[in-house]
């Protein structure tokens, strides 16, 4: 008996008998993988999650998961002849990622909603409704590479650099990744909106979303103060020797590294240190108070073979999206916490972050900077 050969999927059967759900949010990218994947002859769903309230937002451009956005999505959805379904996750979403974002700047922290939004309503719940579908892959268009390694899936960074999203999908579990799809993983963005043109799909030249989805005018602390009234409250702008150089308008306006907008003019450059949420102050010093040798992450989640308390491990790391790998080495403490010891000496690292671990292009796993 003939062994039956693997769709681009990876599953033993042809694409006409498999049933994927895919993720689309209205944007140029999850447009083109529905129609990459139903080009190849899967049975393919679409399904739309509005993340807030339309009628705040359905003339704004720049969101994604809400007004033009799913009208965009229902459009593609229609030009491809496939279902399509927008589910309401606009309570989910407001608890699992915004309260979360607010929270964390009210704690002097800098947060990354993006990955949250990720690790909770796309990889959890829609991962869920996915499975509810009876798919047998849920596929989105993240530019990220899953990789099979000895019958293992892994995670690896997108072929084209530019791209690359593996950041903010650290916190992809075993589970999630096995179900999971990236159509677009291993191609060029410009090729992508060049096939979106040939099918004549009107995302095709759609802007890419810039700012945090639900704050589109990037007015973050508006919305921080709008939600936690008194998260705003004024209070000292102290020097790292203690000397009070001011008064500033609410801790939420600053993150750790700013250098313009302190209103304390005079002298050498100043940056912000730390913030200090109890007292309402915000810590400046000079450029080499900023140095850190080392971090601590909590809520880590691991990708490869589990990490061995007090064995140190070398690899590469990034605590912003857009940085080039540094050389890092870690340490499971008894507690728990991952020591995050760098090679060299690192600026602006901020508690709130995300830091994940790569060796070469794939991602071993990451967590959140507690301090």
């Amino acid at each position: 008996m003939t062994e039956q050969k693997l769709n681009s999927l990876g599953f033993a059967k042809p694409p006409a008998e498999t049933r994927v759900v895919v993720a689309m949010s209205g944007g140029v990218d999850s447009s083109v993988a529905a129609a990459l994947l139903k080009e190849e002859g899967y049975e393919v769903i679409g399904i739309t999650m509005q993340l807030y309230d339309h009628g705040q937002v359905v003339q704004k451009k720049g969101p994604c998961c809400a007004g033009l956005d799913i009208y965009d999505a229902q459009q593609v959805a229609s030009k491809l002849s496939i279902p399509h379904y927008v589910l309401d996750y606009e309570t989910r979403f407001k608890q699992a990622v915004i309260d979360d974002f607010v929270d964390s700047y009210v704690h002097g922290e800098t947060p990354v909603p993006c990955i949250r939004c990720n690790q909770t309503v796309k990889f959890r719940d829609l991962y869920t409704m996915a499975k509810d579908l009876g798919a047998e892959a849920l596929a989105t268009g993240h530019y990220v590479q899953r990789h099979i390694k000895d019958g293992t899936p892994q995670l690896h960074a997108g072929l084209d650099p530019a791209r690359d999203q593996s950041y903010f999908l650290f916190t992809t579990t075993k589970e999630q990744l096995d179900f999971l799809r990236f159509p677009l993983g291993g191609k060029q963005k410009q090729e992508m909106r060049d096939y979106a043109r040939t099918l004549g799909l009107e995302v095709a030249d759609k802007p890419d979303s810039q700012d945090i989805c639900f704050v589109p005018d990037g007015k973050y602390a508006s919305l921080v103060e709008k939600l936690k009234p008194g998260a705003a409250d004024p209070g000292e702008i102290v020097h790292v020797d203690g000397t009070v150089l001011g008064e500033h308008k609410g801790i939420i306006h600053y993150t750790i590294g700013q250098r313009k907008g302190l209103g304390i003019g005079g002298g050498d450059p100043l940056y912000v240190v730390s913030l200090n949420p109890e007292k309402h102050q915000v810590i400046v010093g000079p450029k080499e108070a900023l140095a850190k040798s080392e971090i601590w992450l909590k809520d880590l989640n691991w990708l490869d073979k589990d990490l061995e308390e007090g064995i140190s491990t070398p690899c590469s790391a990034k605590y912003r999206s857009t940085q080039d790998p540094i050389q890092v080495t870690l340490t499971l403490q008894k507690d728990g916490l991952l020591q995050v010891v760098f090679k060299e000496p690192q600026y602006g690292v901020s508690p709130g972050q995300a830091c994940v671990f790569y060796e070469g292009s794939r991602v071993l796993g990451g967590g959140w900077i507690t301090r």
